[in-house]
């Protein structure tokens, strides 16, 4: 069915529709052979507070965006190679509930669908989808991937030394390997990891020891002392603290 939509009018026209939608700001996503599987409202779990964005399934792309106007305008839009992707479910928790893991070399993160049956549908036809695209291009799938960022709620101490009680002055950070909370002391450290961003990225001093121990990444560079209360964004929009307007620090 897909093969057959491929060249279609009807498909390149609803396609034309979501690019049209992220406006000038968007990336073009009409392309041959290019087809819209799907798309819907989906709760993402951010790193202040779940959020609910649009997203839009194709077979070789996922994309989403923050909902300006539903069926209309959608901005900040983000695009996931799907031959990266891996998914996994997420057990219910409170009012959190049919979640999975959309994981990826360079970003990780959770998604809750409104029942469990948009939840079962999502990820079968993510999960098809990234099925074709592999046997298509004989590629394996990535043997790794970024952690998932614990949210800021679930720490109000850092995770590694169990002592700094975070503040406004003390700051929550997120270390790029583990994704746990950390204070500034336990993440002065920054260690390349080639997936994640072409520049040494921020991490706790335990993975910081287990990479330079196993010769993983790159070259590492303190931080500098103004980086525990802030630092400017980096330029590698995959990394930034948090690709959601909420989420400009890490």
């Amino acid at each position: 069915m897909v093969d057959r939509l491929a060249n279609s009018e009807a498909n390149s026209k609803r396609i034309g529709v979501v690019e049209g939608c992220f406006g000038a700001a968007g990336q073009p996503l009409v392309i041959p052979g290019r087809v819209l599987i799907g798309e819907g409202v989906l709760t993402k779990l951010c790193r202040k507070k779940p959020k609910a964005r649009q997203f839009f399934l194709f077979n070789d792309i996922l994309v989403y965006g923050n909902i300006v106007i539903q069926k209309k305008k959608y901005n900040k839009q983000h695009i996931i190679p799907l031959e990266g992707v891996t998914i996994d479910t997420v057990p219910d928790e409170g009012d959190l509930r049919n979640g999975w893991l959309i994981k990826t070399p360079t970003k990780s993160f959770a998604v809750y669908a409104a029942t469990a049956t948009e939840k079962s549908e999502w990820m079968n036809h993510i999960g098809k989808c990234v099925e074709d695209l592999l046997q298509k291009s004989g590629k394996a799938a990535p043997g790794e991937h970024a952690a998932v960022w614990v949210p800021d709620s679930e720490a109000t101490v850092c995770m590694r030394c169990q002592k700094v009680r975070f503040t406004p002055v003390s700051r929550r950070h997120h270390c790029r390997k583990c994704g746990f909370v950390v204070c500034g002391p336990c993440s002065e450290k920054k260690h390349l990891l080639p997936s994640q961003s072409s520049k040494p990225v921020r991490v706790c001093e335990s993975c910081f020891l287990q990479l330079t121990a196993a010769g993983g990444g790159g070259p590492a560079a303190p931080r500098r002392s103004s980086d525990s209360y802030g630092r400017t964004g980096s330029k590698f929009h995959n990394l930034s603290d948090d690709d959601d307007e909420d989420d400009s620090s890490d």
